[in-house]
Formats: structure tokens, C-alpha cells, sequence
């Protein structure tokens, strides 16, 4: 039998050239499933979150501090998109919906800086907290120190994870594609009540 069909989730902004390495082997895996002989399907989705998932449980527990740090600027923009919105439009495309021809980017409804993301998640959470931003710099040589120590499978978080959140992941279209799909994506704070 034999599989016919490979379906891949690469990321919003993947290209060879990216200064952050998961976006270089996202776009390089890209080009290889495009090359292929399988009827192809690349998935290039922003932030994929859902309520509970570890990043979320990151700022839950970081939203008990006094103050709520953010690495870097906080100016970063993205289109944050439900996992359910996501696995949505994955289904449409297993039931034959789609021709695979360009990625199919998945884009929640609304443009949100990463500070306008940390904010939803603190509302949803009933806490008032002062963002203060950490400098990269010091954020990176923070982290290094931490998975040198406890080893990186055991840190709360990498650099290479930290380094995201100042690389923007919008797409153009903006919920077009989900929605060509059947799938009309949920704002984030109507998920995260």
C-alpha cells in the first residue's frame, strides 16, 4: 500500500536565510517534501496554541512573579491560531479539500503584538501584571546558563524557543486560507476564557 499522501507543518516566514534556526530546517524540510513523488501538503501556521499547552503553562506560572517578564521588545507580530482551527483545516484537507499546489497558511483573525499576546493571556487569567522587558542579550545568556546546568530537555525554556518570540509570523491573507478549508478561526481570547 504505501503512503500517498504527506502532510507537513512547516511555519509562517521559513526561509533558508532566517537568523533563527528552527525557521531554516522548517523552510529546508519544506523543500524536501516539496520534491516529493507523494501528493504533498505543506501546513505553514503562526502560533498554534491551546489552552494548557506548555508555552501557555509558561506565562501561567511566570504570571505569579510580580512584574511578567518578556524576552526582547514584545513588538513582534503574529496571527495566533487555535489547535482545534488548525487540526480543523487539517481534516478538510485528509477529507480532500485543497490542491496542495502553494502552502496553506493557518492565521488566527487578529494581528497581535507578542506583548498584546502576554496581555490576553494575563486577562484570561484574572491577574494585572507590569510587562518588563528582558534584553535579548541577557535573555540568551540566561537561557545558556540554564540548559548548561539542568541540560535542555529540563529547561522551562530554550533560547532557540525564546528567539521566536521576536520573529513575526502574519500572513497576508489572513484567515483566507483556513477559511477556503470550512474553518472560520476563533479570536484568542474567546478561547482562552
Amino acid at each position: 500500500m504505501g503512503a500517498k499522501r504527506f502532510l507537513f507543518f512547516s511555519a509562517l516566514g521559513a526561509i533558508p536565510h532566517s537568523p533563527a534556526r528552527f525557521f531554516r530546517a522548517k523552510a529546508l524540510a519544506e523543500e524536501a517534501v516539496r520534491r516529493s513523488p507523494l501528493d504533498t501538503f505543506v501546513f505553514s501556521p503562526s502560533i498554534v496554541y491551546t489552552p494548557g499547552d506548555p508555552w501557555l503553562r509558561l506565562l501561567e506560572r511566570m504570571s505569579w512573579l510580580p512584574a511578567m517578564p518578556v524576552s526582547g521588545k514584545g513588538e513582534a507580530l503574529y496571527q495566533p491560531i487555535w489547535a482545534d482551527d488548525a487540526a480543523a483545516a487539517t481534516m478538510a484537507v485528509l477529507d480532500g479539500r485543497g490542491n496542495g499546489a502553494e502552502p496553506i497558511e493557518l492565521a488566527g483573525p487578529e494581528t497581535m503584538s507578542y506583548d498584546q499576546i502576554v496581555k490576553t493571556v494575563l486577562r484570561s487569567l484574572g491577574r494585572r501584571r507590569r510587562l518588563v522587558h528582558v534584553p535579548l542579550p541577557a535573555v540568551r545568556s540566561g537561557l545558556r546558563a540554564l540548559e548548561a546546568v539542568v541540560g535542555t530537555s529540563s529547561a522551562f525554556a530554550t533560547w532557540e524557543e525564546a528567539e521566536l518570540m521576536e520573529i513575526p509570523m502574519t500572513s497576508s491573507t489572513g484567515t483566507a486560507d483556513a477559511e477556503s478549508l470550512g474553518v472560520s478561526p476563533l479570536r484568542m481570547s474567546a478561547v482562552l476564557r
